[in-house]
């Protein structure tokens, strides 16, 4: 950036699943706002993460991984996706650099070349690269498909390239005041936040079908005046089978999720967190439209 004035603007991280995106996202904003893990499709919703410098404010958007649908959420996820590209100010389109490109970077470049928003090519993992010299082919397998409005290699884990990426961010950002104040890190409630950091333990604790089949309902959330904060939550499965899992033998397993994501929710709160699990069944929930609107997968 060569002027002196400020910027604000949306950037949206699009790409297909596990390629790094919240990550990149956290890493940039400095807290832990969308949830990780080495497993596909963990992101589900937009997330809103929210950067503030003397001379910009980035408000960028997590976005689910496109790819193939199996039942009505994975629908619902390609839509939300796909339907952020024309809204936003900058695109960063979010590739692997320690796997080949194939169908679902393919399938989503088809979306990128139809969209007016500039596109940058984000190539995430290079710490992954044993040999270096593999950026130069990467890069020309993708820029040979598309005009991208710049190419910048990171390493999201190890915050690599991210001053770099912040600048050409900025450069495509509109002129104007911050929409958000300097110390807010996310436009989502800490119910939302707080259900989606439980679903991420679940997650991380858990094999086989049971992680695609969690759904997380705050039923409640209270602030108390000493700052504590009391929260009641549903972990929703589909099969009785799955409950069992998430409880774990005598309960071992719903306690050792309790206390990672209390002890994560506590880290953005700033107070004691008294969290309460319960775990019900309710059976096919992804491909039902009701229970998908409850659960706040909601078109928009």
């Amino acid at each position: 950036m060569t002027d002196n004035k400020h910027h604000a603007g949306f950037a949206a991280l699009v790409g297909r699943p596990n390629v790094g995106k919240s990550t990149l996202m956290n890493g940039m904003i400095g807290e832990k706002i969308a949830i990780m893990s080495d497993r596909p499709q963990t992101t589900r919703n937009k997330i809103m993460g929210i950067f503030s410098t003397e001379k910009a404010q980035i408000m960028f958007l997590d976005t689910p991984g496109i790819h193939k649908p199996l039942h009505k959420l994975g629908e619902y996820m390609n839509q939300t996706a796909i339907g952020t590209l024309n809204q936003v100010d900058v695109v960063l389109f979010v590739v692997d650099a320690s796997e080949k490109k194939g169908a679902g970077e393919k399938f989503i470049l088809e979306y990128l070349k139809k969209v007016k928003t500039p596109v940058l090519l984000i190539i995430n993992k290079i710490d992954k690269l044993e040999d270096k010299a593999r950026l130069l082919a990467i890069t020309k397998s993708y820029t040979e498909e598309m005009d991208f409005a710049a190419v910048i290699p990171v390493s999201a884990l190890q915050k690599d390239g991210f001053e770099e990426l912040q600048e050409e961010i900025i450069r495509f950002l509109p002129e104007g005041p911050s929409m958000f104040p300097e110390d807010e890190l996310t436009d989502q409630p800490m119910r939302v936040i707080a259900a989606e950091m439980i679903r991420e333990k679940v997650l991380r604790n858990t094999h086989d079908e049971v992680p695609h089949a969690i759904a997380v309902e705050i039923s409640e959330y209270k602030e108390r005046p000493n700052g504590n904060v009391f929260i009641r939550a549903v972990i929703y499965v589909e099969r009785e089978s799955q409950k069992g899992i998430v409880i774990g033998a005598k309960g071992t397993l719903l306690k050792k999720i309790g206390l990672e994501a209390r002890q994560d929710i506590e880290t953005l709160t700033g107070g004691s967190v008294f969290l309460d699990l319960w775990v019900k069944v309710r059976a096919d929930w992804r491909n039902k439209a009701k229970a998908l609107k409850e659960f706040g997968y909601k078109e928009e």
